[in-house]
C-alpha cells in the first residue's frame, strides 16, 4: 500500500506487525514527519515493525536521531523493531556511532521477519 504524502512510501502487513519502505534521504527535512508517523504506528500496536531502508539514499544525523528516539519508544511499548537493507553509506553511519550494536540489524525485509 502506497502513502505518497509521508515519508512511508509503503506499508506492508506482515504476520506479526509491519513492514514500512522509506526511500530518499532523511534529512532534518523529513525527519519530524518520519518520526511522527512510526510514533503513530507503534502507537497502534504492532509487535514487529520492519523498517526497510533498501531506497534510502541519505540519512544525516536527524536521521538517525528520529530512528533512535522511535527505538526508545519501541522499547516502552514492548514491540520489535528491525531495520533492514541499510545501503553502504546509511550502514556506515550506524557503524561509526556502534549503533549497529543497538538496533536489529537484517539484510533484507525477509531476513528482518525472521528476527
Amino acid at each position: 500500500m502506497s502513502d505518497p504524502g509521508g515519508v512511508i512510501q509503503r506499508r506492508d502487513p506482515i504476520d506479526d506487525g509491519l513492514v514500512i519502505a522509506l526511500e530518499g534521504e532523511i534529512d532534518l527535512i523529513r525527519s519530524p514527519q518520519l518520526r511522527a508517523e512510526l510514533v503513530e504506528i507503534l502507537d497502534g500496536g504492532v509487535d514487529r515493525l520492519v523498517i526497510d531502508l533498501s531506497e534510502v539514499s541519505f540519512m544525516d544525523s536527524s536521521g538517525v536521531a528520529t530512528l533512535v528516539e522511535v527505538l526508545q519508544h519501541q522499547r516502552k511499548s514492548e514491540s520489535k523493531l528491525v531495520l533492514c537493507g541499510l545501503r553502504d553509506k546509511v550502514r556506515s553511519i550506524f557503524e561509526i556511532s556502534r549503533l549497529d550494536m543497538v538496533f536489529s540489524i537484517a539484510d533484507d525485509v525477509d531476513a528482518a521477519v525472521k528476527v
